[in-house]
């Protein structure tokens, strides 16, 4: 009872920042009933998953979205069965499994969705891919948040092993059920992890070129059949309908990328492969997603594209497979603005693994040599006493573990500062963002709570960008110079499982990483 006590027995979420309600609807469309982005596809997988979080009307009534997802019990042994049997959160899911089931997020379940009042009368669209472990609720904090911003986040529950579990619908049956069981692959270089993590990208890839199609088709008033109602508590079959004319996702650069940890990795190499899908003959390079010509996904990602890359896991971008596409630069270097539509946020674990902190600034640099000194290059932070969980929904709902364990503190802030970060960061290549309020921009006002109404100011939040020291507490502005950084670096804890897969176990390894 006294681990119970320090917890608190019923994990739970805090409000949401920005001014808009929050809503939610669970999405399956078949793979049949939407446009191949690439052919021929990597896995016979037959359905598409995702969960949209949106802005919401004020007058929805709050109806639960279970943060485990049904089948539940299947759910939880997953976790256990991912964590380890020796690790603080699998003791944690050992003890508190009843409350588990009860741990709900925030939204309103397929409510309907608020009018925009943005002058282009379309909600901002993103993309947000999660690492390994996640799954489609796993970072609803974080892009809840955001969609109480007035943006529509999409997030997909990749098929590729990466998660603990997941589920495809078979049929519109109660019980149809296939289950994707979690594919253990080891985090070290080598030729078969290189292989076996190419494997993994080539679904997430095709993956998010199918959501890209089912978004073209939602926005246009045709929605593809959702198999997601059938699992829903409170489903609607037109629940797609209200998303029509509503959505920013036909001009090209409209959608923004993000994920975290193997998602950040993801939406490197889904940019990167549409930017540069043509194979240049005669190397040796293995393109793990080539979209068709006739396919919409290569008008979108353009050099303003945004991009933002949670806690980036380089190790699946090293592979030899698509080194030619690895030296290549981030596309927005081919935009006069190169970089200012870029976004990099690491943990204080991340920034302290020097050779993952290495890697992942050649990925987001400038090109070099370059004639493109004016442009503002890549936005880069962290903040301080911040683990690879503190991106996620695992930071707040079991602050004791990460902050005993991990030496996480403040979690609520950190993931403020994701947000502040992100949305500033749209807000200054034209996305119609609401205002972040006085609370998050933390203005020592005896108003403490939000702005009366939402405005969409560019300049609102300019100090959450800023490189000056100290511009924010806690907040280090780094550069993507080969020589910077280098008296702050702690040395390489050779974090290669620990950080990716074993903070998660608690299995903090102290000896050096072997390449």
């Amino acid at each position: 009872m006294g681990l119970l006590s320090r917890l608190n027995p019923t994990p739970g979420f805090p409000s949401y920042s920005g001014p808009y309600h929050v809503g939610s609807t669970d999405v399956e469309i078949p793979v049949t009933d939407l446009e191949s982005p690439a052919q021929p596809s990597p896995i016979n997988i037959p359905t598409v998953s995702f969960r949209i979080f949106y802005p919401c009307q004020s007058e929805a009534q709050q109806r639960d979205v279970r943060w485990i997802p049904n089948p539940q019990r299947e759910y939880i042994g997953a976790y256990a069965r991912f964590l380890g049997a020796s690790s603080a959160f699998s003791h944690l899911f050992s003890v508190l499994p009843q409350l588990l089931y009860y741990i709900s997020i925030p939204v309103h379940n397929n409510a309907a969705l608020l009018e925009p009042p943005t002058k282009s009368k379309k909600w901002p669209v993103m993309v947000f891919s999660h690492g390994l472990g996640g799954s489609r609720n796993s970072y609803s904090h974080l892009v809840g948040s955001l969609a109480s911003h007035g943006i529509v986040v999409i997030a997909p529950d990749h098929r590729d092993g990466s998660s603990p579990i997941s589920f495809i619908n078979v049929t519109a049956a109660k019980n149809g059920l296939r289950r994707v069981e979690y594919r253990k692959v080891a985090h070290k270089a080598s030729t078969e992890v290189y292989e076996n993590r190419d494997d993994q990208l080539r679904i997430r890839l095709w993956e998010l070129g199918l959501i890209h199609d089912a978004l073209l088709r939602i926005e246009k008033g045709a929605p593809p059949k959702n198999l997601g109602q059938y699992r829903a508590k409170n489903g609607r079959d037109d629940i797609l309908s209200m998303f029509s004319q509503r959505l920013e996702v036909e001009e090209p650069g409209s959608i923004s990328f993000a994920g975290h940890s193997f998602g950040a990795a993801t939406m490197v190499q889904f940019v990167k492969s549409v930017f540069y899908r043509f194979n240049p003959h005669g190397t040796s390079y293995k393109p793990l997603f080539t979209p068709l010509d006739t396919s919409e996904i290569v008008r979108q990602v353009v050099p303003t594209t945004p991009v933002i890359l949670l806690d980036l896991w380089t190790l699946p971008i090293q592979s030899p497979g698509t080194a030619w596409l690895k030296e290549k630069p981030m596309p927005c270097y081919a935009s006069p603005g190169g970089g200012s539509n870029l976004l990099a946020i690491l943990s204080e674990a991340f920034y302290k693994w020097t050779s993952n902190f290495k890697e992942t600034k050649q990925v987001i640099a400038k090109p070099s040599p370059t004639d493109n000194s004016k442009q503002p290059g890549p936005h880069i932070f962290y903040p301080i006493a911040s683990a690879h969980l503190s991106q996620s929904d695992f930071g707040i709902l079991f602050p004791w573990v990460t902050t005993k364990i991990f030496g996480a503190k403040e979690p609520e802030r950190v993931l403020r500062l994701n947000v502040r970060a992100i949305l500033q960061v749209l807000r200054n290549n034209n996305k119609e963002v609401a205002s972040t309020s006085i609370r998050d921009l933390e203005i020592d006002e005896e108003n403490d709570g939000y702005l009366k109404k939402p405005t969409f100011s560019p300049f609102e939040d300019e100090t959450i960008l800023s490189t000056e020291k100290n511009a924010v507490r806690a907040w280090m502005s780094l550069s993507t110079d080969a020589k910077s950084n280098e008296d702050l670096v702690g040395t390489d804890k050779g974090l290669v499982d620990a950080v990716v897969e074993g903070e998660v176990l608690g299995e903090m390894r102290s000896e050096p990483e072997r390449s």
